[in-house]
């Protein structure tokens, strides 16, 4: 038997949530939207319209990283294993994906490597050897070769190969300062990419096959392919000038602490940009998956429950509790239509730290519901609303939760024990809020990861 993500009991509304949650996440399941993209015949493998032509000698490498990876690689070997053709595709297969710790299992012709552990999406030691040894495997493929690129959510951290002027410690120091002053996804992945020698297309330039096939899980506002794992395939131009830009800004107003060598790391590029050899291989990319997938089913499966659906937005920015208080409010006025609505977010909030704080545990979802429990509780009591908000990745921070719910139930659990989630807020302290309310999503890895989802519903039909 299958344990319910959410240990306490939910009420009808609140069940509706989470069931319309997990449909958005499941419509963007890594294995099958790879499955759905490979078509192998007796020569050839057509992926959506790109057709590789191969020789009888053709090897196939799959590489990549991200936190679907595992996911990907075993949809690819499952479409391969399994075509009707008559060619044995699977056995030219070999191949190598940085995946989070929990996420490995074996597979054929696959080998996952544990790239970071779990619920820590910063880069290691061990995803630096890993990012190494894909290196070393692309640059002994052959003209005739064929080279599938799985990327995918989280694979900026599980996918490092710092700077030789720089350690994987100071690149980890401007990381964290980064996200801790609540820099966007779009300005960490233009510092990191200039302090990486794989990533804004080193993946690219080291291949040595005639054709590379990049298959993308976008978790990124807008799907960018340059910003999705900070572009390792896109050959896009260093721009060290806006990367000191973006730390200066952080300097200024966080008191952000820059290593001197990351600062003279970019005064140099600039002061001597390099000559980057773009290499033979023809390049391919098909995004297979996006925030906007999952919404766009998530509100199907609201509707086919009776809901209206009066709200689906997709790739949102913004900071996490703001989102919430916006989200709560508007749920709130919902209540006066008297019918079961519903209303459809997603995108990737960010969640600005208290300074001085010592120990806090949380993540931008959890901060999110909690921000939407404290909007709710300013107001008369309503037994109608609920709000599940959670990473599709199934994690939300540092923590073994995708994020948190909060229905009718929970408010009132929250009354009679006179909990006051304002000190949590104010500390970015959201985990033991809702631990101590079993109101935590706890999926496990999802393999897959289209940034976040947030479904909130007033009644039932």
């Amino acid at each position: 038997m299958t344990t319910p993500p959410v240990a306490r009991p939910l009420t009808p509304a609140g069940k509706a949530a989470l069931q319309i949650w997990q449909a958005g996440v499941a419509a963007v399941d890594s294995h099958g939207a790879v499955q759905r993209q490979i078509h192998p015949g007796t020569n050839q493998i057509r992926f959506r319209d790109v057709v590789w032509q191969a020789a009888p000698d053709s090897r196939i490498l799959v590489v990549g990283a991200g936190k679907a990876g595992a996911g990907m690689a075993a949809g690819l070997e499952q479409a391969l294993a399994g075509n009707l053709s008559g060619t044995d595709w699977l056995s030219r297969v070999t191949g190598w994906i940085n995946v989070p710790e929990d996420c490995v299992q074996p597979l054929r012709r696959i080998t996952l490597h544990p790239a970071r552990p779990a619920g820590i999406n910063e880069p290691t030691p061990a995803g630096v050897a890993g990012t190494r040894e894909i290196l070393k495997r692309m640059q002994a493929q052959r003209p005739q070769d064929l080279c599938v690129v799985l990327i995918s959510g989280g694979g900026s951290a599980l996918l490092p190969l710092p700077r030789a002027e720089i350690s994987l410690q100071q690149k980890l120091e401007i990381t964290r300062g980064l996200a801790g002053c609540g820099a966007t996804i779009e300005e960490l992945n233009l510092v990191r990419r200039t302090l990486s020698d794989v990533k804004a297309g080193g993946l690219w330039r080291a291949c040595r096959a005639g054709t590379m096939l990049v298959l993308v899980i976008s978790d990124v506002i807008g799907s960018p392919l340059d910003l999705i794992a900070a572009g390792p395939t896109m050959p896009t131009p260093a721009d060290p000038q806006a990367a000191l830009q973006v730390l200066e800004k952080f300097e200024r107003h966080q008191s952000l602490q820059v290593p001197e060598a990351v600062r003279v790391c970019l005064l140099h590029d600039l002061q001597t940009p390099a000559v980057k050899q773009a290499p033979t291989t023809k390049l391919h990319h098909l995004l297979i998956a996006s925030n906007q997938m999952a919404v766009e089913a998530a509100a199907t499966k609201a509707r086919e429950l009776g809901y209206h659906v009066a709200l689906t937005e997709s790739d949102q920015p913004g900071l996490a509790a703001e989102t919430g208080t916006r989200l709560a409010e508007a749920l709130q006025q919902l209540v006066r239509q008297g019918t079961p609505e519903c209303l459809i977010s997603g995108g990737e909030t960010t969640v600005q730290l208290a300074p001085g704080v010592a120990t806090r545990k949380g993540g931008r979802n959890q901060e999110l519901a909690l921000a939407a429990a404290l909007a709710w509780l300013q107001q008369p009591e309503e037994d109608t609303l609920a709000l599940a908000s959670g990473g599709t990745d199934g994690e939300d921070g540092p923590t073994d939760a995708a994020g948190a719910i909060v229905d009718a139930g929970v408010l009132r659990d929250i009354r009679n024990r006179q909990l006051n989630p304002q000190p949590y807020l104010d500390c970015n302290d959201s985990y033991p809020f809702f631990d101590q309310l079993q109101a935590l999503i706890r999926t496990g890895p999802t393999h897959t990861n289209v940034m976040d989802l947030r479904v909130g519903v007033v009644g039932t039909p």
